[in-house]
């Protein structure tokens, strides 16, 4: 298609007209939102301005869109009302923001107990009733952070103790050891749901469930609500009616589903967790999260609980926490629209998310050459420590023997095995059994009764091979796992870092073994360029593990590389064996 002036076809002065001036002042800023889909692509732009008059001011933005602006102190140095200056000319209005101060005990990073977290007393009781007693770094870090009204990104290594990381504060708040401690509130009196906890899958919800009733105890374990898709609607409904609860676990559909029908109240909701954000990115969510985004503590025209706050009076109702073993730059772009002042939270480590450079983790799977600490450091939280990572050349027929001969050699008792198509996991479990080894397949297709009968019996011992799909690289939580197994290689980094984490997790020992073909050994160097973790060539003879010992190939200049392919024409001419000998000092050197 031929290049066509626009402005020559546009009148001077009309809305398209100023529409692609604006389009140019802000290439930059279009070139950076495209890509995953964002709180941009959704229409939402976050709290921007806040003016500095007593009266409401509004200003047009676009043709069809118009922006309030809530009301503050009059200056004391002028009376005159501020200019505002159309975003026609120019380009972008920056958000004035207040920004709260990070005044976060950084010595509690460090914290041995959960009691050192400044937690509740029942709670803490409540944890060391069911064996919980000291927290994880992520946990140590987290806590704290949120606890202190920040809006969090929390980034760490599946298996890492993500999901107690923001509940534990949310308990704090909410909920029946919230209310014990201060007695302000009546249990039976809520005001209705307080914490939204939205998870891309039915196993992961039903996994964050599990997780609440354990700390909750069978006495208010109806405090938990789960509204995900695959259960009965209409059950789910009734007991919302009839419990009142005041945390909701669901996936995005479900929970959308049934806010559209006034059957969930939201509106006073405190906390929003987002796990797996960079899933519910997708673009097969857009819909179900805008609707959860735009009613989710969203309260029109509420007062603050409290104008004594200071700073944190500007923020919404709601605080914002999104979850994820990998933080692509889409994740912390949206980050940075739907919350306040957000921090990014690692291992004993919290910054804020400003400072994450506009080249960050989104280049995690893109050109390694452009990689900077930033993406290496992201990357490497991603993984769980305690995991070796290795290959196995394998033509495409073999592939599922060399898994039967990678169990034995690793002697592993519990192995998830990933396939990309779901056709293929029933002929893999049938080549499995033929061999001796329990297995089953377990994917999207099944049904709910099915799935939850096979993933109880791979929790229990009774199957050692679960072959599956990309469905259960998230949220599948099996302390026992110790071999993860692509038969068919992940299609990036990020989706190998989700596979990969399904074992060695909560500091147990594990390993990671890639099937591929000779021509894929390529993608198997990318992944290890840009993870920054070693990969090892392995094969598994006499039922033993066998790592190679592979040459560093050291990168060389054009000169150089010339005068070797010269030397080896001559030496293969000649059959010079000194030739030979010298081309391979050469690539020593």
């Amino acid at each position: 298609m031929a290049d066509v002036d626009l402005e020559e076809e546009l009148v001077p002065g009309s809305t398209q007209y100023f529409g692609l001036f604006r389009y140019k002042l802000n290439l930059s800023s279009y070139d950076r939102e495209s890509g995953p889909l964002t709180l941009t692509s959704l229409g939402f732009r976050g709290q921007e301005l806040e003016a500095t008059e007593n009266k409401d001011t509004t200003l047009e933005t676009t043709g069809k869109r118009n922006r309030t602006y809530k009301n503050e102190k009059p200056s004391s140095v002028s009376s005159e009302a501020p200019k505002i200056i159309p975003k026609a000319v120019t380009g972008a209005i920056k958000p004035v923001k207040v920004k709260a101060p990070l005044k976060i005990d950084s010595t509690l990073f460090s914290a041995k107990t959960f009691s050192e977290l400044n937690l509740p007393s029942m709670l803490i009781a409540r944890l060391e009733r069911v064996g919980l007693t000291v927290p994880t770094d992520v946990q140590s870090t987290a806590i704290p952070t949120i606890l202190q009204n920040h809006d969090v990104v929390i980034q760490s290594y599946t298996g890492s103790g993500k999901t107690l990381a923001y509940l534990l504060p949310i308990l704090c708040e909410v909920g029946p050891f919230a209310n014990k401690l201060s007695g302000e509130e009546d249990p039976d009196k809520r005001i209705g749901v307080e914490a939204v906890i939205v998870a891309p899958s039915r196993e992961l919800g039903m996994q964050i469930v599990r997780e609440f009733e354990k700390i909750l105890g069978p006495e208010d374990k109806k405090l938990v609500q789960q509204l995900v898709g695959g259960a009965n609607k209409s059950r789910q409904e009734e007991a919302l009616r009839k419990n009142k609860p005041s945390f909701v676990v669901g996936t995005p559909g479900r929970i959308a589903e049934i806010s559209a029908t006034g059957k969930l109240h939201t509106h006073n909701c405190r906390f929003l967790v987002l796990d797996e954000v960079d899933e519910l990115l997708s673009f097969n969510f857009r819909e179900d999260m805008h609707r959860i985004l735009e009613h989710v503590g969203r309260r029109p025209g509420a007062e603050p609980h409290n104008k004594a706050k200071g700073p944190l009076v500007r923020r919404t109702e709601r605080r914002t926490i999104l979850v994820s073993a990998t933080v692509p730059f889409s994740v912390i772009r949206a980050a940075s629209s739907w919350g306040r002042d957000p921090v990014l939270v690692r291992a004993k480590t919290v910054v804020p998310l400003e400072s994450v450079p506009a080249a960050g983790p989104d280049t995690l799977s893109k050109n390694p050459t452009n990689s900077s600490s930033t993406i290496t450091q992201g990357a490497a939280d991603s993984l769980p420590p305690g995991l070796k990572h290795y290959y196995c050349v394998s033509k495409l027929q073999h592939k599922v023997d060399s898994l039967r001969r990678c169990v034995h050699a690793l002697d592993a008792r519990s192995v998830i095995a990933f396939m990309n198509h779901t056709k293929r996991l029933k002929d893999a479990v049938f080549k499995l059994e033929a061999r001796g080894i329990t297995a089953a397949e377990l994917h999207g297709d099944l049904g709910k009764l099915a799935r939850s009968t096979t993933l109880k019996k791979f929790k229990n011992g009774e199957l050692r091979v679960l072959v599956t799909n990309e469905l259960s690289a998230r949220g599948l939580d099996v302390a026992q796992c110790d071999l993860v197994v692509n038969l068919d290689l992940p299609t990036d980094s990020i989706h190998y870092a989700h596979r990969a984490g399904r074992a060695g997790r909560l500091g147990r020992k594990g390993s990671v073994v890639s099937m591929c073909e000779e021509s894929e050994v390529f993608i198997m160097k990318k992944l290890h360029k840009q993870l920054g973790i070693p990969i090892q060539k392995c094969d598994f003879p006499e039922g033993k593990l066998s790592v190679f010992k592979e040459e560093t190939i050291k990168e060389m200049s054009s000169e150089a590389a010339a005068r070797i392919n010269l030397i080896l024409a001559l030496a293969l001419e000649k059959g010079n064996e000194k030739l030979l000998q010298e081309r391979k000092e050469i690539v020593k050197g």
